[in-house]
């Protein structure tokens, strides 16, 4: 993919995407996790609207509940380097194997993406859309606000 300036409002087509750097770009986060726990480290890696390639890696904690997934770490490193959206996205195992966001990463992705962001899954490229059908988010609320503000 060029790194030119997406908009929200572009298709993005799986064609457009250069899979192989994106997922070389999730390799590289997967190998600075720190999983002294379970010893499944994850790396993920989004394309930005401004043609940007962020990436992140899971984080645990001794109290498990506080251990921060590598989407979380994405979505962080997405607004620290100068927000927008997220476009196309890829999540890979310590052996480099294509994983599927849980369901609140998926939630945290869909807060984050352009609409139909296109995710690498085990059974080919899908949508966000397809992935978490009937999300709720902020595309919820802006048209909750809009009706009852007419």
């Amino acid at each position: 993919m060029s790194q030119s300036p997406m908009h929200s409002s572009d298709e993005v087509h799986s064609g457009d995407i250069d899979w192989g750097q994106l997922r070389d770009a999730a390799m590289e986060a997967m190998q600075k996790a720190y999983v002294p726990y379970s010893k499944f480290p994850v790396g993920v890696a989004a394309i930005a609207t401004d043609g940007r390639i962020i990436a992140g890696c899971n984080v645990e904690n001794a109290s498990y509940g506080l251990t921060l997934c590598a989407e979380c770490a994405l979505v962080s490193t997405l607004h620290l380097t100068g927000g927008g959206q997220l476009v196309a996205f890829t999540c890979v195992d310590g052996q480099g194997n294509t994983l599927m966001p849980c369901g609140r990463c998926r939630q945290l992705l869909y807060e984050h993406a352009v609409p139909g962001m296109l995710l690498e899954t085990l059974s080919g490229i899908r949508t966000i859309d397809e992935v978490l059908p009937d999300a709720f988010g902020p595309r919820t609320l802006n048209a909750y606000t809009e009706e009852n503000h007419e």
